[in-house]
Formats: C-alpha cells, structure tokens, sequence
C-alpha cells in the first residue's frame, strides 16, 4: 500500500485546535498525511505537498502599501511562508493558498494586496462567517474551475484583505458578485493555485472538498513518480 502523502499546513503559533483541527481533517479525509507548520516548528527538508492557511494580514510592506495599524500581523509567519514557497514552488511541488495563503503566494510573485476592501470599496457588505453565504463565479477552462466542477459556487468569508494586481504568471480565475478576487492560479505551474475562502470549514460541500481532494491527489502523484 502506498504511503500517504505528506502535506504541510502552515499556521501561525497561537492557532486554535479546533482550528487546526478542520485543517487536518480536511487533509486526512483525502488521503493526506498532514504536517502543522508553523514559526516555532521546524519544518522538513521534503513536502509531497503544501498549504499556506489563514489568519493574520500580511505585512503591508511586503507589497509596498501603507501600514494599516489597527490590524494584526505575524512577521515571523510571513517569514517562514515566504521562504517555504522559495523553496518549494521550483521544486514543482503542489501549492494551495487558503485565504491569507492566496494573497501571499499573490504577494511572493511580485503582485499586489487592497489592504482594508470595506475602505478602498464604498458601500461593501461586511460578511465574516464560516457558512456558505456569498457566491463565486469561477472563469471557464481555468483549473480551479476543472477541479471544482462548477461554474459558480457559494463561500464563506473571513477576509478584509485581497488581491489587487496580480503577480507574475498569475491569472485570476474567480470573483464574487461585488468584483473582489476570490481565485487565483499560476499559468507556470502545474499546481499552484489560491482561494480566498476556507474550504476545510466546508466539509459538507463537494465542490469544495474536491479542492483539497486535488491538491491531496497531485501530491500523491508526484511523489508516485518520483518514487519511480
């Protein structure tokens, strides 16, 4: 029996368990073996996959934006996934971003963040849950929409932060109904894709899963052919 892939998670050191739970289910379930990441853990020489997760913003020097300073930022953690995607995107591994995660692999290919959307868009909804309550169109052919299988689909949102100008060989691949970004892939890699949602907290939704599911397998295949 083959051995199931190894799948980093990178979370920041104050993350709940319950939190990290829905991570590791949400690769487990898959055939995943997951692997937390984090600032004061060292992290392994070889990944058969990688998410970079949620949860705090990303320093707005990073992208070269005012520093916002009532928000909460993890330098350390910025460090840590900055170097983690250095080191793994050449390799070819698998990448999914989960809402932080896709604006920082945004951010490490040179792109570009909206720091606050409820300031820099006049009249925006705020919606922060964990339930499927804004919709997602997903651009035709692209890969996210190949994996999810749907043309549209409905998300929850965590998020204040998103991408603006999307960095080098990235196109964007879904919005929401109000226009912000929600999806991202690399046209250079075979696996390198962000979303702005939260997938593992869906775990009763099939398109969503399918993500995780995708990333699990392109793992697992990689590692098959290396081994061979």
């Amino acid at each position: 029996m083959s051995r199931r892939p190894l799948i980093g998670i990178t979370t920041s050191d104050r993350k709940s368990q319950i939190a990290w739970l829905f991570d590791w289910f949400a690769v487990w379930r898959h055939g995943g073996r997951p692997r937390r990441l984090s600032p004061s853990r060292p992290w392994p020489e070889t990944l058969d996959g990688l998410i970079i997760g949620g949860g705090d913003d990303i320093q707005a020097h990073l992208y070269d934006a005012e520093v916002q300073l009532d928000v909460r930022v993890d330098p350390q953690r910025d460090e840590l996934e900055l170097e983690l995607l250095e080191t793994f995107i050449p390799q070819g591994t698998p990448v999914l971003g989960i809402c932080r995660g896709a604006q920082l692999i945004n951010v490490h290919l040179g792109g570009t963040l909206d720091p606050d959307i409820y300031t820099s868009h006049e009249g925006l909804k705020r919606r922060r849950t964990v339930l499927p309550r804004k919709t997602v169109d997903i651009v035709a052919d692209s890969r996210l929409h190949r994996i999810l299988r749907v043309s549209w689909c409905r998300i929850n949102s965590l998020h204040h932060q998103a991408v603006n100008r999307a960095g080098r060989g990235i196109a964007i691949v879904a919005r929401d109904r109000d226009g912000l970004v929600q999806g991202i892939e690399s046209r250079d890699h075979d696996f390198l894709i962000g979303v702005q949602w939260h997938p593992e907290w869906l775990i009763f939704n099939r398109p969503q899963q399918r993500l995780v599911r995708a990333l699990v397998a392109a793992a697992a295949q990689r590692t098959a052919q290396g081994a061979g």
